[in-house]
């Protein structure tokens, strides 16, 4: 996806999000704040952007989101506990409708044969009525750094358009 396709995917969302008159927010470690700066590189965007946190050190988790030490040691930065965990705080210390949280191996090194290089895991938060809702998936990009780290940004806008449509 080169920067033009990523901006109008980021259009999009703060279309969808001012449309439906909602906030996103963001928990940012293998991305570095690139989904925050995608959505705000739109004008109009202040309206349904409240917070982008990057928590790209265990401690800025456990500190800024809440993630629990407990989860870290069990199971990594890199897991899907950690980014509903990221994900759920970022939807409380924000007060945003849905939430978005990303953990990865971008590289060039740092990947396990368990969590290869490319590995990224993500969440999204949302309130539904009543309740608020989870749901977390693991992908696998291949490319070098910037790659792996722009296809994560659009795998997490694309995630946020899906479930505003649900």
């Amino acid at each position: 996806m080169n920067d033009e396709e990523l901006h109008a995917l980021a259009a999009s969302v703060v279309a969808e999000l001012t449309r439906c008159e909602k906030w996103v927010a963001t928990a940012e470690s293998c991305t570095g704040g690139w989904i925050a700066k995608a959505l705000t590189d739109v004008a109009g965007s202040s309206a349904v952007l409240g917070y982008g946190l990057v928590s790209y050190s265990n401690e800025a988790k456990e500190s800024l989101l809440g993630v629990r030490h407990e989860t870290l040691l069990a199971s990594g930065a890199v897991s899907e506990a950690t980014v509903r965990e990221m994900a759920e705080g970022a939807l409380r210390v924000s007060g945003a409708d849905i939430a978005v949280a990303v953990s990865g191996i971008a590289g060039p090194d740092g990947g396990t044969p368990g969590k290869p290089v490319g590995t990224v895991w993500f969440a999204w938060c949302w309130r539904a009525e009543d309740r608020v809702a989870v749901s977390a998936e693991r992908c696998r990009f291949s490319g070098d750094r910037d790659a792996v780290r722009r296809h994560t940004v659009a795998h997490a806008l694309e995630g946020i358009r899906v479930r505003l449509s649900e």
